[in-house]
């Protein structure tokens, strides 16, 4: 059989991202990256490259964890972060680190991150994330104007 070899649409990639990273969080991240990697290209017979953009979305989110976290941790109102369902908590910093690098566009990371929600997250989970992540995204927005 052949694998299929078109690359991904951003949106696409953002949802491979998100199920990489799932896979990854259930194996408490003892497991390499690149045999969950090569685990999805077996199973689902599709070519992820370690450089394409699901996987960097993947590195850098599970990087940058505990800074992604802080962010979210002071907008977060009567709520901590450890009450926060699996998949939910993935999706902010999934969404998180997409809206800290440069190039991105607020608006439709939000908005990818919320159809994310809805798709895999606990119920209007979406409501949750799009609130978090607007404000999020305005303190990233002053952050980045300060740099400037």
């Amino acid at each position: 059989m052949k694998k299929n070899k078109k690359p991904l649409s951003r949106r696409d990639s953002r949802c491979l991202a998100f199920q990489i990273m799932y896979a990854w969080d259930r194996f408490d991240y003892d497991m390499p990256l690149e045999n969950i990697v090569e685990n999805f290209e077996k199973g689902f017979d599709i070519e992820i490259p370690m450089d394409s953009l699901a996987v960097q979305m993947v590195q850098g989110s599970t990087e940058q964890t505990k800074e992604l976290d802080e962010i979210v941790k002071p907008l977060l109102q009567n709520w901590k972060i450890e009450r926060i369902g699996c998949c939910t908590k993935l999706i902010l910093r999934l969404a998180l680190w997409e809206l800290i690098q440069p190039e991105s566009i607020p608006s439709v990371v939000i908005n990818e991150a919320v159809e994310l929600a809805k798709a895999f997250a606990e119920q209007d989970a979406h409501k949750f994330v799009n609130g978090i992540l607007d404000k999020a995204k305005e303190m990233i927005s002053e952050t980045k104007n300060v740099k400037k």
